[in-house]
């Protein structure tokens, strides 16, 4: 389980193939992410990664076929910046919102533009995914907790402050960047209770929610 509070950038030394599956070695210098232990869960660009191997500020990780399908892992190479977060940890401070590192797809900037101090960062999402997008809801794109701040047919926009900017890879988005989506765990788990006519006081009161009269 992670928060969306990168720790910093690291930076990709290799991508190996290892039979079908790739192994993927991160150089963490200048990144405090604690003592790193062989079977530690670190997210790279919000993809839970487990440590296998790690040597002075360098750890490696497998990445497989799945993973490499269905994020943006596979379009890395050598010297590429990355989001790094180690796992929450009990005591932690919850700064963002809950994120599995179990990520749902890929979106694409659409639009940059100044907002202020900060930017406006428009991304396209496929319909399958944008259904569970919310304006003020949470997002993780590449990792990175996130406020949605609108919604439309084709996908979705942020606002990025300059410190989230300096401390992420957002820095480096281009249009056409591809990106890591995770949608609110929240999202999921209701469609998956399965709702016939959606969620309603009655639907929650029937699986267990109580409601305080004032």
């Amino acid at each position: 389980m992670f928060t969306g509070i990168i720790k910093g950038v690291g930076r990709v030394v290799e991508l190996a193939a290892v039979g079908g599956d790739r192994r993927l070695s991160i150089d963490t210098a200048g990144v405090e992410l604690g003592a790193i232990a062989l079977g530690d869960s670190i997210a790279v660009n919000g993809v839970c990664l487990t440590v296998v191997e790690q040597r002075d500020t360098t750890f490696c990780a497998d990445v497989s076929l799945e993973t490499l399908t269905r994020t943006t892992l596979a379009r890395l190479n050598a010297g590429d910046a990355v989001n790094l977060e180690p796992a929450l940890r009990v005591g932690d401070p919850l700064g963002g919102h809950f994120i599995s590192g179990h990520v749902d797809g890929i979106g694409r900037v659409r639009r940059i533009e100044p907002d202020g101090r900060s930017q406006r960062i428009a991304f396209e999402l496929d319909a399958t995914l944008l259904r569970y997008v919310a304006t003020k809801g949470s997002i993780a794109v590449d990792g990175v907790s996130l406020t949605v701040n609108g919604v439309d047919g084709t996908g979705f926009d942020v606002n990025i402050v300059p410190h989230t900017r300096e401390m992420t890879g957002i820095s480096g988005y281009r249009v056409g960047t591809a990106v890591n989506i995770e949608v609110d765990v929240i999202a999921r788990y209701l469609e998956r209770l399965g709702a016939p006519g959606g969620v309603d006081l009655e639907f929650l009161q029937a699986h267990g929610y109580t409601v305080e009269e004032r």
